[in-house]
């Protein structure tokens, strides 16, 4: 009987003890609360502990090599599938003279279900066949970058920010090709929320794309890649010397796209080249900007080293507040090395001029002629 007791009396206290115990843990009041948990912060540490797997540190013209043979089929591999080509088709709507150019309007099919604007300056005064560049615009669509439509308050801004590049170089003789990028003006789906002109589709192209397998910046390119095709077929055009520029989300596409058309023989990059940590990556940008995966990879330096030895020209402004010039110049000393290891270190330059975000022609015009000879 006195065992018994004990027995019992033993259950009662382990019972009772577990009872306080679950008290105690449900009643307990935390140590201390983590006060730096937002997921800024949380990314910035991801961004800090990431060794890019692909960066380029070649110390010769056959390191180099081996490097762009595993860099260049990632980057290709990221931007995504391509759509469907079909034969060249295009169509001649619009024709105006003006001083020194007459500007077309055209259609270029790139694809089964889509027709590319492009806006095709012929200078009247040529000697021949003569280079040609694609012209990209940025978000603020292609009307004031040609000086279409223009409202003395567009106007303004494309006397500020030098916008007009495509009328510029074909004023000085060179064919400009300034193509209506995919998504905006009279390309434009479901409008942007908050972005109340001009008539853009951001947001669309890249969830689309991206739910495709695709991507907007290789959907654009591939608009652009089919510009080329239509420009071989001028008698005006030299086909080899044939180059691609832009500003802004313009700039973000001129720096893929010779990586997916050695027929690009020059690019010059406006607004868009620093580093994806501190630009993209750290500051509110259009989704259009961002390459999903490519920071595992590298940074825009790596990227923009892949079409070495091919002529580049970085043109940044020194405040300007989406693409931070420390990043651009550390990234241009980086492709000065590139450059320097492929024995052709007079093929990358770099205009940082004092100015935001915006185009310059301070080096433009002496950089083609060094290059394409006009």
């Amino acid at each position: 009987m006195t065992t018994r007791i004990s027995s019992f009396a033993r259950n009662v206290l382990t019972f009772v003890s577990l009872l306080l115990l679950v008290s105690a843990v449900m009643g307990e009041e935390p140590s201390k609360v983590p006060s730096d948990n937002g997921v800024t912060r949380s990314f910035e540490r991801m961004a800090d502990s990431l060794k890019p797997d692909l960066a380029w540190d070649a110390k010769t013209p056959a390191e180099h090599d081996v490097w762009r043979a595993k860099m260049q089929p990632a980057i290709v591999g990221l931007l995504g599938k391509m759509p469907e080509r079909v034969p060249l088709e295009v169509e001649w709507a619009e024709e105006e003279k003006f001083e020194k150019y007459t500007r077309y309007k055209i259609y270029v099919r790139t694809e089964p279900n889509y027709w590319a604007p492009v806006y095709y300056f012929v200078p009247h005064e040529r000697k021949g066949k003569v280079p040609a560049l694609i012209c990209l615009h940025g978000h603020s669509g292609i009307d004031p970058y040609i000086r279409l439509n223009e409202t003395p308050e567009q106007k303004k801004k494309t006397d500020e920010h030098q916008l007009d590049y495509a009328c510029y170089m074909a004023e000085h003789g060179y064919v400009t090709a300034a193509m209506v990028v995919r998504g905006w003006n009279e390309t434009c789906g479901r409008q942007d929320r908050g972005v109340k002109t001009p008539p853009r589709s951001c947001h669309e192209m890249s969830m689309n794309a991206l739910l495709l397998g695709m991507t907007p910046q290789g959907i654009r390119c591939w608009d652009a890649m089919r510009v080329v095709d239509f420009l071989q077929t001028r008698e005006e055009v030299d086909p080899d010397k044939i180059g691609v520029c832009g500003l802004s989300g313009g700039g973000t596409l001129t720096m893929y796209m010779p990586i997916l058309d050695d027929r690009i023989k020059l690019a010059m990059i406006a607004g868009a080249f620093s580093d994806y940590k501190t630009s993209i990556y750290s500051i509110d940008h259009c989704i259009c900007n961002c390459l999903p995966g490519v920071m595992e990879h590298g940074e825009m330096a790596d990227v923009v080293a892949l079409f070495a030895p091919r002529p580049v020209l970085l043109i940044n402004g020194i405040d300007d507040p989406i693409f931070p010039i420390d990043g651009a110049r550390e990234g241009f000393g980086k492709l000065k090395e590139v450059y320097g290891v492929l024995g052709v270190p007079d093929r990358v330059d770099a205009d940082f001029f004092a100015g935001g975000h915006q185009w310059s022609n301070n080096k433009t015009i002496s950089f083609l002629k060094q290059h394409f000879g006009q």
